[in-house]
């Protein structure tokens, strides 16, 4: 039995509402009125640099208001249009690359290069910490993936990962601001619950989150500690050098509490759950307050779960979690036409070109069919093939934007 379309159209309709909320451009020119308000001295220039998944629509929007300026714009693949006055350069994601380490000492130019009569236009994006990798001295490119692929694997939350992020880095954490002469106005677009400006493309214009100590206790709590590489625990393990970073005007432009807002103004209602912590976890409560909702409804809920790997297959936090409600409806025995989808708004769920997945009653019998076991999927973290399978794979392309994971359950009724 497929999937009823109704309650897939409706999914969608309210999924897309919330990215639309997202817009970076809109955001962006909403912003630029503040911005203008504190232009170059005499002689001076404006600087745009843009990173993350939306840093190509932010960069748009402020050339639009900016005539004669150029910008710098780091992404990732896929968000990488040509735009006039801009380069763009192209950078790994979620792991970094070489390509993203040489957009790095570009930036640092750019900043470095600046003097105080100019003023730098930093267009902030979800997918930066990744995409502008710059370790410390004697920690090699290939040393600071391990860590990343360490941190992916260990289900750490991003507040975690970036504490960790920051302290081997010459940018995050404030490290913008530290080689830059000029004043800094950063416009940010939020990919994290909470929408803590340190942990935003791990802050490379705020503070940062915590001490190096600290950041060295959470690779300790994750289990990581041993398998980092030894320039990195010898980084982790130096007395506080990070001088506190000059001020900045930091503005939050989009959210992902901006979005679920947005899902609401379209008719649905507040699901009053986070997509938060491990996701299996979050599969159970978001099960348990489904389960209780009415014909018709239309719950919405943001947010970003985590992941611990158990094994090497091709899925994402968004699709696993789909998968674990529908382990959790199944086992707990809810009726009734449903269904459950989650994305991420970016367009992208882990390493493959999913978006996400959607779920309903039917979703696991379609999985056995094709002769898929649900426990040896989730145990290998398979979840795009097995969702392909069952017809629940959500394909979008990159959107543009990022601000976290947006999900909706809908019971069948006549107001749905």
């Amino acid at each position: 039995m497929e999937q009823n379309p109704s309650l897939r159209t409706r999914a969608m309709q309210l999924i897309e509402a919330g990215i639309g909320a997202a817009d970076p451009g809109l955001s962006v020119a909403r912003a630029m009125a503040s911005v203008l308000a504190d232009p170059p001295a005499p002689g001076g220039a404006w600087r745009l640099i843009a990173l993350g998944k939306a840093a190509r629509a932010m960069a748009a929007a402020a050339l639009e208001a900016l005539p004669g300026a150029r910008a710098l714009v780091v992404t990732n693949a896929g968000n990488d249009a040509p735009l006039e006055r801009a380069e763009i350069l192209v950078a790994g994601h979620p792991v970094p690359d070489a390509a993203g380490e040489s957009a790095a000492r570009r930036v640092e130019a750019l900043l470095g290069g600046a003097g105080a009569q100019d003023r730098v236009l930093a267009l902030i994006s979800g997918g930066g910490s990744a995409m502008l990798p710059a370790p410390l001295a004697g920690i090699s490119l290939a040393e600071k993936q391990q860590v990343n692929r360490l941190l992916l694997a260990s289900g750490a939350d991003i507040g975690q990962t970036n504490l960790i992020r920051q302290a081997i880095s010459r940018l995050k954490g404030g490290g913008w601001l530290r080689i830059c002469p000029a004043p800094v106005t950063a416009l940010i677009l939020s990919d994290v619950p909470g929408d803590d400006l340190r942990v935003i493309a791990s802050g490379p214009t705020v503070a940062p989150i915590g001490a190096i100590a600290e950041a060295a206790g959470t690779a300790r709590v994750l289990g990581i500690w041993d398998r980092l590489p030894a320039s990195v625990q010898v980084a982790l393990s130096r007395p506080e050098d990070r001088p506190a970073p000059p001020p900045a005007r930091n503005t939050l432009v989009g959210s992902n509490g901006q979005s679920v807002a947005a899902m609401i103004a379209a008719g649905a209602q507040d699901g009053g759950l986070p997509l938060e912590g491990d996701v299996e976890d979050c599969a159970r409560a978001l099960m348990a307050v489904a389960a209780k909702a009415p014909p018709g409804a239309a719950l919405v809920f943001g947010g970003e779960t985590t992941v611990r790997l158990t094994g090497d297959g091709l899925g994402g936090r968004n699709q696993e979690l789909a998968l674990r409600f529908a382990r959790a409806a199944e086992a707990a025995g809810m009726g009734g036409d449903w269904l459950f989808a989650s994305v991420g708004s970016d367009g992208r769920d882990g390493p493959g070109e999913a978006a996400g997945g959607i779920v309903d009653p039917q979703t696991l019998a379609r999985m056995r069919k094709a002769g898929l076991d649900l426990e040896d999927v989730l145990a290998r973290n398979d979840s795009t093939p097995a969702l392909q399978a069952a017809g629940g794979l959500v394909v979008t392309g990159a959107t543009g934007t990022n601000v976290a994971d947006l999900a909706v359950f809908l019971r069948a009724g006549p107001a749905v």
